[in-house]
């Protein structure tokens, strides 16, 4: 229910409005002193009216970070490809799903993500306890199964819209919380 209602919130904005939050997210991931000490980042190719990440890919690429993107795989777990500019992206259809700008080079393994200082996650809506409301395909709840399984810990930060802040999400026992929530209007911190 909360993921059908936020996702019609999402479809009523334009694309000048995802443009501007493109500029904004850009703007103030640059109060994340994680992202400036960072070397590699995982981060994700925004679609449709989600919240932008083309500005932040390449603000990051700018900064000297490595910034790796998903490559979704058939049983939606992700595998991980290097992101080197905007000519480095192909559109990729996934059968009955959405097309995706996924990572045109070689591809990094799905282990790839555990060398990430920080991971840009794509979300619906975040808490504030920090538990991240995603889309329900299960890819994200991969990726920090692996993350922990490795005794990885990068910095986990969401990108959403000011609104997708909101009092509570449900949130299962495998669920962890995120360290921060980048929006248009700033930056909040999670207790962890």
């Amino acid at each position: 229910m909360l993921r059908r209602e936020l996702l019609s919130v999402r479809n009523r904005l334009t694309a000048d409005d995802v443009e501007e939050t493109d500029r904004a997210l850009a703007e103030r991931a640059r109060e994340l002193p994680e992202l400036a000490r960072a070397r590699t980042v995982a981060a994700y190719v925004s679609v449709g009216s989600e919240p932008g990440t083309h500005a932040l890919l390449d603000a990051l690429r700018a900064w000297g970070v490595r910034v790796l993107l998903p490559a979704l795989l058939p049983d939606n777990d992700l595998d991980w490809g290097e992101y080197t500019g905007p000519d480095s992206l192909a559109r990729i259809q996934h059968g009955g799903k959405m097309a995706l700008l996924e990572p045109s080079g070689a591809r990094l393994g799905p282990d790839a993500v555990t060398s990430a200082d920080v991971v840009l996650l794509p979300g619906l809506a975040v808490d504030a306890r920090g538990m991240r409301l995603g889309r329900g395909g299960g890819s994200y709840d991969r990726v920090l199964a692996r993350l922990e399984g490795a005794g990885a810990s990068p910095r986990l930060v969401v990108l959403l819209y000011d609104t997708e802040v909101v009092a509570h999400v449900p949130a299962e026992a495998h669920d962890k919380p995120v360290h921060a929530v980048v929006t248009p209007s700033g930056v909040r911190r999670f207790r962890m």
